[in-house]
């Protein structure tokens, strides 16, 4: 027997029992053609790792690949670049159970592996150079503080142990917006949140089953796009001008001031004085629409029925016809 091959059989030996220090690993193939070990931490943060020995190994650093369902191929590339790297350091050692403890510990200490290919999305998609964005992995967060023209938020997006199955949090910790548009992003980004990990109240029946699904593109989506670049330089759709001041200082706080910003369920903004002459001017039939996207109108203080707003408008005609004609009586 050649000192190369009892060397990998004593190294083979050795990990069936090493490896059992490792609690969320599995040894699935241990003989001298390959060895695989599989690492679950949980059910979207697994991958299998497999070893191939070269021919003058120890001498030689062992081939190692990646394979996971669930890790995106980019990350999985770099895992195993990070492999290769470690086991040059071992040349002439028992190689297997370094790497697999290496892997193990960087799933460990990266939560947010799991979102990996959701980061990358963001960074090369959304963020700009304004724009900050941090990964804190001990903490297992993504902070980004987002800006346009002068206004900013900062949010933080905590990541659960169980992404994606459990529900991760969203919080803005500093903005110059209005109070009313930050419980609006807020309550709608934790909303998206949550929809992607609970099934539907009500299932239609040729829906498939329900499947919990990633959440912060989604959420950086909405915050992104929606929020932050569109918001800033708005205008109403009503009066034409812009629907929040150009400068946060001069943001108006009475919400009943003619010019005070209001956000409707559609997310266009409106001058408080032009929603309410709008919803309370003919046509009222299936109720109001945004002249800028033709969705239906949904507003708390503007929570009348189409027929409701006909019969209070109606009944302010009529008034303002009788005190015309008093005052042409007055006059003739």
């Amino acid at each position: 027997m050649s000192e190369g091959i009892q060397f990998i059989q004593e190294e083979l030996k050795d990990l069936k029992e090493k490896l059992k220090k490792l609690e969320d690993a599995e040894l699935i193939t241990c003989v001298p053609s390959m060895v695989r070990i599989h690492i679950t931490k949980t059910a979207h943060k697994n991958l299998a790792i497999c070893w191939i020995f070269p021919n003058d190994y120890p001498n030689s650093p062992i081939v190692t690949e990646l394979k996971s369902k669930v890790f995106s191929t980019k990350l999985l590339d770099g895992l195993t670049k990070m492999c290769d790297a470690e086991a040059k350091k071992h040349i002439g050692r028992q190689q297997i159970i370094l790497i697999a403890k290496f892997v193990d510990q960087f799933l460990e200490e990266n939560p947010l592996c799991v979102c990996s290919d959701e980061i990358s999305y963001i960074k090369n998609k959304l963020i700009t150079e304004k724009d900050e964005f941090k990964l804190k992995q001990k903490n297992s967060q993504v902070i980004m503080k987002l800006s346009q023209d002068n206004y900013y938020f900062t949010v933080k997006c905590s990541i659960p142990l169980g992404y994606h199955s459990e529900q991760m949090k969203v919080e803005i910790t500093s903005h110059n917006f209005p109070e009313i548009f930050l419980r609006n992003f807020l309550g709608q980004a934790n909303e998206i949140a949550r929809r992607h990990v609970t099934p539907p109240l009500r299932k239609r029946p040729k829906d498939p089953p329900f499947e919990p699904s990633p959440s912060l593109k989604p959420v950086a989506d909405f915050l992104i796009r929606d929020c932050i670049r569109r918001l800033p330089g708005e205008r109403c759709p009503c009066c034409g001008k812009r629907g929040l001041p150009k400068d946060p200082q001069n943001i108006i706080t009475d919400e009943h001031h003619d010019m005070f910003a209001e956000r409707v369920y559609c997310g266009h903004i409106y001058h408080h004085k032009c929603l309410d002459v709008y919803m309370k001017t003919p046509p009222f039939e299936g109720g109001k629409k945004c002249p800028a996207c033709g969705k239906r109108i949904y507003h708390e203080k503007w929570g009348a029925t189409p027929q409701i707003a006909e019969q209070r408008w109606a009944h302010k005609e009529a008034k303002k016809r009788e005190l015309d004609e008093v005052v042409d009586f007055l006059d003739s």
